[in-house]
């Protein structure tokens, strides 16, 4: 437990950091107690991970002063922080899933035998423990990445803690763990306070963060902007915090509810039936109407991208069918059978859809050359189509021979979304569609949207942003934990609600 009067085990004082002139932290302190839980919350981009990047020696630059145990430190990398006695699991895990879980368990530290060759036998053994001790019956000869997310998760978590860190970072560790798993780490927390370790538990989970966390810290904008006992503080004062309700607004925050459509009456274009990808999501069931835009919000690792990748082919359900006008669409073959049964998906990462090197034209025709290029290249065809949703779109600049890496993120965005604009399909998803762009980008993909709601189009918008899904859905879904949790329509709905609900 933490003790009163304690200095701080760690200190950090008028950080700021900068991205390409951005700002990504603005003067932030923050103390970490010997023995303390202390949780961290905030909305996507609020700075959370950067300060803890910071702590963890991924990012050397940035202003301000950092003190351990009172000394003054600055990592210039990774290992140095390591070495310090600080680990950090990240949300995106870095378990090499073709080794061992002992390989995992014991990376860089693997014990050697006279002749410098890897002590196998011993190595297991010394995993074996390890994970024992943390109460895991985890085989360490299987490789890693034949293991269910949440133990991989547990596996890279045992590697922190056999580096003797005394500072643990957690981003997100919740959101790929079944409840039994979740509860397996909160006691596993217990043990650590106890044990004098230090904490920073990162969730969107605010119930977690809550009952796990001595102490609370709310980020925003790049700024700490509140401190509290856990005990003191609740849900509503978190909320408050995090969208700033009752303080400056935020750009492109809502502080008022936005009204939502009531259930369409339109016919049903895509019906998903008990779907589900086991460790991931589902059972899921939903319906999507013509002319509808469905949004599909939840925290990251709430399991609604994996839900669109299910959707999309890119993830092989295991149960569950999903219809297109009434028919069952097979799904199991990939994207190809997604796309023949008239789903259409724009990923949330970019990089993953576009061809950086070719140019706008390629990237708009790629999706239609079966049907403009049966045999022989057109060129002029190809051009033509593209000339006309640079225009239709605004996209900038409109050069269609330009490569389309050149292109700002949002215009990018916009080229994803001409694919499927020359023939439109039945269902649209779109997953995270304005992540990282500017207010004027945003804006101009709301038109898009709302003009293929117009022609039809069932759209399923997919986003772990509030203000994404309230700008753009009729009806809002709200999952939580792999499940569909509550549903909002024919109402008034703010972010407060959003959150509360996810």
């Amino acid at each position: 437990m933490v003790s009163p009067g304690a200095p701080p085990r760690l200190e950090l004082s008028g950080i700021s950091k900068r991205f390409a002139g951005v700002a990504a932290l603005e003067g932030v302190d923050f103390r970490l107690a010997a023995g303390e839980v202390h949780g961290l919350v905030g909305e996507n981009g609020a700075g959370k991970s950067t300060l803890m990047k910071i702590i963890a020696g991924v990012h050397a630059e940035y202003e301000g002063e950092m003190r351990l145990d009172g000394r003054p430190v600055r990592f210039r990398n990774p290992r140095e922080a390591r070495d310090a006695g600080i680990g950090m699991v990240h949300q995106e895990l870095s378990i090499v899933p073709a080794l061992s879980v002992a390989e995992n368990v014991l990376l860089g530290r693997q014990p050697l035998n006279r002749l410098g060759l890897v002590a196998w036998r011993r190595m297991r053994a010394a995993a074996r423990a390890q994970l024992e001790a943390l109460g895991l019956d985890i085989d360490p000869a299987v490789p890693a990445g034949s293991l269910p997310l949440g133990l991989q998760q547990m596996v890279e978590l045992a590697r922190v803690l056999l580096s003797g860190a005394r500072i643990l970072i957690l981003d997100e560790p919740t959101s790929a763990l079944s409840p039994p798993e979740v509860e397996w780490l909160f006691a596993l927390l217990d043990r650590l306070r106890a044990d004098g370790r230090s904490v920073v538990f990162i969730s969107h989970f605010l119930d977690d963060v809550l009952r796990v966390s001595d102490s609370v810290t709310v980020f925003r904008n790049g700024r700490r902007v509140g401190s509290a006992a856990a005990r003191e503080a609740g849900k509503p004062w978190l909320i408050e915090r995090m969208i700033g309700a009752g303080h400056e607004r935020l750009e492109e925050s809502y502080s008022e509810a936005i009204p939502l459509a009531p259930r369409s009456r339109a016919p049903v274009v895509l019906a998903v039936e008990e779907l589900g990808v086991e460790g991931l999501f589902g059972p899921a069931s939903l319906e999507l109407h013509a002319g509808e835009v469905l949004g599909l919000y939840g925290f990251m690792g709430s399991g609604q991208l994996d839900l669109a990748r299910a959707l999309s082919g890119k993830l092989r359900p295991d149960r569950g069918t999903v219809r297109v006008d009434g028919r069952v669409a097979r799904l199991g073959r990939g994207t190809p059978g997604a796309k023949r049964a008239g789903i259409a998906y724009v990923p949330e990462s970019r990089r993953a859809m576009l061809f950086a090197g070719e140019s706008v034209t390629r990237n708009i025709s790629i999706a239609v050359l079966e049907r403009i290029n049966r045999l022989l290249l057109r060129p002029r065809q190809e051009r033509r189509i593209a000339e006309g949703h640079v225009r239709r779109l605004g996209i900038r600049p409109a050069r269609v021979d330009l490569p389309v890496g050149q292109l700002s993120g949002g215009n990018q965005q916009k080229v994803a979304l001409a694919r499927w604009l020359t023939h439109l399909p039945r269902v649209l998803l779109l997953s995270e569609p304005t992540r990282g762009m500017d207010v004027g980008a945003k804006d101009d993909v709301v038109r898009i949207v709302r003009g293929l709601r117009e022609q039809g189009v069932g759209i399923l918008v997919v986003s772990s942003e509030p203000e994404t899904v309230l700008s753009l859905a009729d009806r809002i879904l709200v999952m939580r934990r792999g499940l569909l949790a509550e549903e909002f329509a024919g109402e008034a709905v703010g972010k407060d609600r959003l959150l509360a609900a996810a």
